[in-house]
């Protein structure tokens, strides 16, 4: 995998699980950082469309 610059939410502060997110050409990767060898690996389009989703609470359902 190329070399990946990682960023975390400024939500996390010091809190060392969280999130990390990177960016590489046309892709994202997404991992957790007490895992970081667990990578998800998705298109920009996908994660645009997810997002889209998850904000008009097509998935609410999954958390009640």
């Amino acid at each position: 995998m190329e070399q990946l610059s990682w960023q975390k939410s400024t939500y996390s502060g010091e809190n060392t699980d969280c999130v990390e997110i990177a960016s590489g050409d046309e892709l994202i990767h997404i991992r957790e950082s007490d895992d970081p060898a667990a990578v998800l690996t998705i298109t920009r389009a996908t994660l645009a469309a997810w997002l889209q989703s998850a904000k008009a609470g097509e998935f609410d359902h999954l958390t009640h």
